[in-house]
């Protein structure tokens, strides 16, 4: 029954067949032409028109002549070497139907067609080269890709009980990492986080970051306690930089419900949005040198515990972010623009406070700058109502104390 619906009298398979051949004909034939758009030397030609047309209203001969050169040249920054020699023989071709036509001398139309085969030949040389330093930096960019991939590992919309989005800009043309790092783990004792910037620019502070990534992401893992994570940071970074390398770096850590760790070494304050929507900055109780610092300081940096309740939301971010300035060398206001854009999707917020920067600085910012915010949305009502039909239990809120601060 299946065979006869499917090859039935109205519908006999020699014709539906002939329609696929037909139809992946024409298909090939539109992919072939497509290709041969794509690679055409359209504007080299336009110039090699343009000359003719040039001579056939002057009626110069000789003096337009010389620029069918322009053609071959203009295709070797455009197409490759197949594209080069095909306007290099439409312009030998060309220039020769000239010469003839405009009666110009047998020895200087020679040494016109000579220089037009010269040309050719050298800009057929330089699309070679070019087509070769173009592979060559596909593969660099493809092996630049998977090291961002692997230092600036893709952040989910989602990590625990915190919403989170993230933005990071380079500063360097074609860059896509750079000296600022960030980075938010689930671990067993509870989300941790981490944004700072490197001193200095360039694969030195690419390889400085991802040091420091490396570290944080193991030791998050295995100390319970967050002043542990940093020390063991520190004693990273005294073993391998120089006297004048440093990191400033904020760490915070979510360990219960409602308590929020913070330790800042040397970076700017992160911005405390409230769910009532007041914004503040977490200022260190006790200031501390950056990473990397502490022996030329001689103290150890504090433990700041403030309440992180429902609805409230932090922004870490760089100094990329705070000193970039406008045409009038004014820095961009980076709480002002929070309480204008600030939202319940951090993505969004996050969203127009990167192009309210942009058009800040003009469209190009001259320095690293990343972006990471975390919002602790409101538990639904069905998971609220849970704990209080079945009474008090381990899992029932705990009264949110003040900020603390432990050294």
């Amino acid at each position: 029954m299946s065979q006869a619906r499917n090859h039935g009298d109205d519908h006999p398979p020699v014709r539906p067949f002939r329609n696929r051949v037909a139809g992946a004909g024409a298909s090939a034939r539109r992919r072939a032409v497509a290709r041969l758009g794509v690679g055409a030397p359209v504007l080299p030609v336009l110039v090699v028109a343009a000359v003719v047309s040039a001579d056939v209203v002057g009626g110069a001969g000789m003096v337009w002549l010389p620029l069918l050169a322009a053609g071959p040249a203009l295709a070797a920054t455009t197409n490759g070497p197949r594209g080069v020699l095909c306007v290099g023989v439409l312009a030998v071709m060309v220039g020769a139907t000239l010469g003839i036509r405009d009666a110009v001398p047998g020895r200087e139309l020679a040494a016109v067609l000579s220089a037009l085969v010269a040309v050719t030949l050298a800009s057929g040389l330089a699309g070679v080269l070019r087509g070769r330093r173009e592979r060559v930096l596909a593969a660099v960019r493809s092996v630049a890709e998977t090291a961002q991939h692997a230092l600036l590992k893709p952040v989910p919309s989602t990590v625990g009980p915190f919403q989170v989005a993230v933005r990071y800009s380079a500063a360097a043309a074609e860059a896509r990492i750079g000296g600022d790092l960030y980075a938010l783990i689930p671990t067993p004792h509870g989300v941790r986080l981490i944004v700072g910037d490197v001193r200095g620019k360039g694969l030195p502070a690419v390889g400085t970051a991802a040091l420091v990534l490396g570290v944080f992401r193991e030791a998050a893992h295995d100390e319970p306690d967050l002043l542990a994570v940093v020390d063991r940071i520190e004693r990273s970074l005294a073993r391998n930089l120089g006297r004048d390398d440093f990191v400033t770096a904020v760490v915070a850590g979510y360990p219960r419900e409602g308590h929020l760790e913070v330790v800042n070494c040397g970076h700017a304050p992160p911005l405390l949005v409230r769910a009532s929507g007041a914004i503040s900055p977490v200022e260190p109780v006790l200031p501390a040198p950056p990473l990397g610092l502490r022996d030329l300081a001689g103290h150890t940096p504090g433990l700041h515990t403030l309440p992180f309740s429902d609805g409230d939301q932090l922004l870490l971010y760089t100094d990329g972010v705070t000193e970039a300035r406008d045409g009038g060398r004014a820095f961009y206001p980076l709480a002002e623009g929070l309480k204008r854009h600030v939202s319940q999707e951090p993505a969004q917020t996050l969203g127009a406070l990167h192009e309210e920067l942009l058009a800040h600085v003009g469209g190009r910012l001259h320095d690293d700058a990343a972006l990471l915010l975390i919002r602790k949305p409101a538990v639904r009502a069905a998971e609220a109502e849970a704990p209080v039909a079945s009474g008090p239990g381990p899992h029932a809120p705990a009264p949110v104390p003040g900020a603390e601060c432990r050294s």
